[in-house]
This record gives C-alpha cells, sequence and structure tokens, in this order.
C-alpha cells in the first residue's frame, strides 16, 4: 500500500490549506470564494451546449456533449456538503460529458450553514425527477439515466437512486461519504493522507446543523445510506475507491452489502491514491483512467 507520488506531491502542497475543523461562517465564505477563483484556472473543455436552468426550483446547468447519445448524468459535486457548486465543478462536469457522450445535469444543491439536512438530498432527488420528466422535451432517453456524485455527493446520487427506484439505469460513486458513524478501519489509519476523521465529521456535524442533531438523524437512512433497506434494488452500481482514503473501508462495506443484498456493484480501487483524486487531472494521471473505467462501466450497462 504504498503512496503514489503524484499523490505524495499533492498532499504536500495541499499542506498549507489550514484544517477546516471550527471554520465559522466568513472562513466558510473565504475557502468557498478561493475555490472559485482555482476553478477559473482550471481548463474548461468546450462541449457543444451549456444551460443554466431551473429544475423545479433548483439551480442546475446542462452540459451537452457533441454527438450525445440521448442519455444523461445527474451529477452531485462532492465538497463535504458545505462546499462545492456549479463553477468549482464546471470542468469535471465538461469532461464527464464529453467521455461519455451523456448530456450531464449539474445540481446547485443547498448548502450548510444556511441550509441543513435534508436540503442537499432534496434538491438532487427533486432535480433528478425533474430531468425524468422533462426528458423528452429536452429531447433525452428518460430510460438511460445515471445518477454521479463525488464524495458527499456519491451520498446523493446513492440516495437519489434509493429514493426512486428504477429512475435510473445506474449508479456511480466516487469515493462516497456514506457513514457518519465512522465506522470503517481507514477512518484510524490513512488519515494522515489529506483527509482525516476530525474533518469528516466536522463536515457531518455542519450538515446536520450541528453536534447535537447529529444524534437525531444519525439514524436516517438518508444521512447515513451505508445502512439504507433497498441497497439489492439499487441499478447497476460502479464505486471507485482511493486505497490511501479515510473512506476507503465503508466504501468496501458498501459494496459488500450491495453484493449480500443481491445488487449488481463493480467496485474500482485506485492503487496509490487518496480522496480528491478524480477531478483533478492535471494533477492526477489516475483521474482520467478512473473516467475510462466508468465509460467502460457505463457502455456495458446503457447498451442493456
Amino acid at each position: 500500500m504504498t503512496l503514489h507520488p503524484q499523490a505524495a506531491a499533492a498532499i504536500k502542497a495541499w499542506a498549507s490549506e489550514p484544517s477546516v475543523v471550527g471554520a465559522d461562517p466568513v472562513e466558510i465564505e473565504r475557502r468557498r470564494v478561493a475555490a472559485q477563483v482555482e476553478a477559473a484556472q482550471e481548463r474548461r473543455e468546450p462541449v457543444a451546449q451549456t444551460t443554466d436552468l431551473d429544475a423545479d426550483g433548483v439551480a442546475c446547468r446542462l452540459f451537452r456533449p457533441t454527438g450525445e447519445s440521448g442519455g444523461a448524468i445527474v451529477f452531485a459535486h462532492g465538497g463535504g456538503f458545505v462546499f462545492g457548486d456549479l463553477e468549482t465543478h464546471d470542468a469535471q462536469a465538461r469532461r464527464l460529458a464529453n467521455r461519455t457522450g451523456l448530456a450531464v445535469l449539474a445540481v446547485d444543491y443547498r448548502r450548510p450553514p444556511e441550509h441543513v439536512f435534508p436540503a442537499a438530498h432534496d434538491d438532487v432527488s427533486a432535480a433528478a425527477r425533474w430531468l425524468a420528466g422533462s426528458a423528452e422535451e429536452l429531447g433525452l432517453d428518460a430510460t438511460r439515466l445515471v445518477a454521479l456524485g463525488d464524495s458527499a455527493g456519491g451520498s446523493l446520487a446513492l440516495v437519489a437512486a434509493l429514493r426512486d427506484p428504477g429512475l435510473f439505469a445506474a449508479t456511480v460513486l466516487v469515493y462516497p461519504f456514506i457513514d457518519p458513524q465512522q465506522r470503517g478501519a481507514s477512518m484510524g489509519t490513512q488519515g494522515e493522507h489529506g483527509f482525516d476523521s476530525a474533518e469528516a465529521e466536522w463536515y457531518w456535524q455542519s450538515y446536520a446543523g450541528g453536534p447535537e442533531r447529529v444524534a437525531v438523524v444519525r439514524d436516517d437512512p438518508d444521512f447515513c445510506p451505508l445502512d439504507a433497506a433497498g441497497l439489492g434494488d439499487l441499478p447497476p452500481t460502479q464505486v471507485l475507491i482511493a486505497e490511501h482514503d479515510i473512506l476507503r473501508d465503508e466504501d468496501l462495506l458498501l459494496v459488500r452489502r450491495i453484493e449480500l443484498s443481491g445488487g449488481r456493484v463493480s467496485p474500482t480501487a485506485y492503487s496509490g491514491m487518496i480522496h480528491g483524486f478524480w477531478r483533478h487531472p492535471d494533477v492526477f494521471d489516475a483521474a482520467e483512467l478512473a473516467l475510462a473505467d466508468t465509460v467502460v462501466f457505463l457502455n456495458g450497462v446503457l447498451a442493456r
């Protein structure tokens, strides 16, 4: 279990940013602005069309690639439920559209501290239902919809698929953040790799609306989808796992639970990788490899 040199370099580069633990609303806003400034420097691949739209009250951006195949991805971005927006993940949404040939509906879900659980989950579900209902008007195929999310977005995508069985043809979960109880052993062994259990706890508490409310909602299957019923009813699901991620073992546990429930799941682990690698192809070669693996998975599922 050797750390990839690119991962080691990224950890060193990211170490200058102080821990998010204890961040107040002013610091949260500073980080949000800084993330947008950084994202503005990222190369954005051209796509055939981008459209900002209202999906039943939820702000979204629809990316259409050249030669799209009619299907569409509902994309829930990562950021611990607190960070990230349409701008920070614009470049990744474009890559998703161009690599998969599917339209991508990026969801600008509500975030804490202004909006707490279940606001983000409700927004992603609302946008997905809107897309399914509007597919014909948009020239899309409602039978070829995919729920996809990274990190906290993986939780949102997973819950969207669980809430509406049959709505999606496939689910793609990129190192999903799904267990507020932090039961995975990797929580205690991989924390030196840029994302630790204290930060994970801060994100869960922030989304819940404070540490006291975590105790109230922690058993809600939307808040903790690792324990949700119905995992066996998921559409074919791909789970991408980073070897040196504190979420590694909870993601492996999710894979096992889907299998034991009779679901179809395709786990893929990336040796030497850390949390966050997926949306930084300028830093990690494995980012494009992961997108290529998802293309193979989706081509196999959506062709059925």
